[in-house]
């Protein structure tokens, strides 16, 4: 019975110690990308529900449905261990990383799209250069024109 209670206990530290790792997730996504507050509000519920799963399903796995104080504590003790001893540095390894790779992913899609932008930039002077010197051209004359009428 204390075997199994003490088993119990190190499965809901382990749990909170995920439930923290999740929450460092969010919080990591949050540092290198910028969000609108509808989709912080999202994230926060996708955190609870994703909590509330994994907590739902270790106790009917591992006790069979039965909901005991020490469980609770076990997370609270897993997620404070955690937070304390290896949050800091995991967000600030993490962050720097999914920074890189997001620069990385930037700069692939800057030299895929050279070929699209050297394209339009050929048009853009292939149409509307010609264009523009037209319509520059005929507000110099209609300019000349009012000049002309205005001395006579």
């Amino acid at each position: 019975m204390v075997t199994n209670q003490a088993y119990l206990f190190i499965i809901f530290t382990i749990n909170g110690i995920i439930i923290g790792i999740l929450f460092d997730i969010f919080r990591i996504l949050r540092r290198s990308f910028k969000t609108t507050d509808i989709i912080t509000y999202v994230q926060d519920i996708l955190f609870w529900i994703l909590t509330g799963f994994i907590l739902l399903y270790s106790i009917f796995t591992f006790s069979n449905g039965e909901i005991r104080f020490y469980m609770f504590l076990g997370v609270f003790l897993g997620c404070l261990i955690y937070m304390l001893m290896f949050s800091k540095y995991f967000i600030k390894v993490n962050v720097k990383i999914v920074i890189a790779i997001k620069e990385i992913i930037m700069k692939l899609i800057s030299i895929l799209l050279l070929p699209i932008k050297i394209v339009i930039n050929l048009l853009k002077k292939i149409f509307f250069k010609p264009i523009k010197f037209i319509t520059i051209n005929i507000n110099k004359i209609s300019l000349k024109s009012k000049k002309s009428n205005t001395q006579s």
